[in-house]
């Protein structure tokens, strides 16, 4: 079930690419934390908010 909302998923990406970006770059393990934050960007679902039972996904409206 997803639990990662769309602004909350772009924020993820940006944040991500950057990460892995410099990672690279500067030869470091900053790229591991931006492929988590991409990869939780790509498939809507964070564990940490899964524990915390926090979502930012937009509620459904009841039909």
């Amino acid at each position: 079930m997803a639990n990662v909302g769309t602004v909350d998923r772009v924020v993820r990406a940006i944040i991500g690419v950057a990460l892995v970006y410099y990672g690279i770059t500067a030869e470091n393990y900053w790229w591991i934390l931006g492929a988590v934050l991409l990869a939780t960007a790509i498939f809507k679902f964070c564990g940490l908010y899964k524990v915390l039972g926090i979502s930012t996904c937009a509620k459904k409206s009841p039909s």
